[in-house]
């Protein structure tokens, strides 16, 4: 098929910057936009410095990572976004932003040009609604962190076409992942998992049941997870926890998808995990504190 040559990341943060490294490692041309210059320039960084570890531990050679460097130009308009092939969307997990992001886009893109959301959570089939291309709209969805996690999740909407679905796949195979499909579901499969069992450890500590070192290593030591539930809600963002929670309860109404009401405390205070310096760790010291 060979559709996909030239690759739209919109969004430098994590996830985007992740998308744009993996993209460029496996010879596909990447345009990073971000509205920000500083972010687009953090975003590098991030690239460079992750590209610079795999080199490190011969995962890549240093001729690799200078021509996926070069393979990379920014832009902080979505104009710069004009002659993409495909385009993965990886803004804040907010509806109404994501739906305005893709009416914009819609405006620029080449007719024939695919789009895709990287949402953890929200209906494809929504999000897809509000392009002129419904049938070329997928969710592509990478897990955290990009270069280094295997699985990717493919979501058709209701509208999408066999053409869009082959091509995404096609493309998630060249980068070295594996496909996991799934139906257009609230949370998909991952998070529909994963998300409920951080909520429920959040609950556990809103109860009393344990403190927060506790909890964690009792589930790293006593079912072998790489990471605590609660450390991993601060490396997700506590923010994107909550909208995931949120989606479940309002799109499944059940009222075992309740977000914690310390998750919302803590997203209300500012306190976001890893990216804000505190969440139910602190990391503003030389090593990670617990908060509760």
């Amino acid at each position: 098929m060979a559709v996909i040559k030239k690759v739209g990341v919109i969004g430098a943060g994590q996830m985007g910057n992740g998308i744009a490294h993996v993209a460029a490692v496996a010879g596909f041309d990447v345009v990073l936009n971000d509205v920000s210059g500083d972010r687009l320039k953090s975003g590098m960084a991030t690239i460079n410095g992750n590209l610079s570890r795999q080199v490190a531990k011969n995962v890549i050679t240093e001729d690799v990572k200078a021509k996926a460097l070069g393979r990379i130009a920014l832009t902080e308009t979505l104009e710069g976004l004009a002659d993409c092939d495909l385009v993965i969307e990886t803004a804040v997990e907010k509806e109404e932003v994501k739906r305005k992001l893709f009416h914009d886009l819609c405006a620029v893109l080449k007719p024939e040009a695919l789009i895709a959301s990287n949402t953890s959570s929200i209906s494809i089939t929504r999000l897809a609604s509000t392009t002129d291309r419904p049938e070329r709209f997928i969710g592509i969805h990478f897990m955290n962190p990009v270069p280094l996690m295997e699985l990717v999740e493919l979501i058709r909407g209701i509208a999408t076409d066999d053409f869009t679905f082959e091509a995404a796949k096609e493309f998630v195979n060249a980068l070295g992942k594996q496909v996991a499909v799934s139906e257009d579901f609230p949370a998909f499969i991952v998070n529909r998992i994963l998300l409920p069992m951080i909520n429920e450890a959040i609950y556990t500590l809103y109860e009393g049941v344990g403190n927060v070192e506790a909890i964690d290593a009792a589930m790293k030591l006593g079912a072998h997870h790489p990471m605590g539930p609660l450390e991993l809600a601060d490396f997700i963002g506590l923010d994107t926890c909550l909208s995931i929670m949120q989606v479940l309860h309002e799109g499944l109404a059940d009222s075992k998808y309740r977000p914690c009401p310390l998750l919302v405390k803590y997203v209300e205070a500012g306190w976001l995990g890893r990216k804000t310096q505190r969440g139910f760790y602190d990391y503003r010291g030389a090593k990670p504190v617990p908060t509760r």
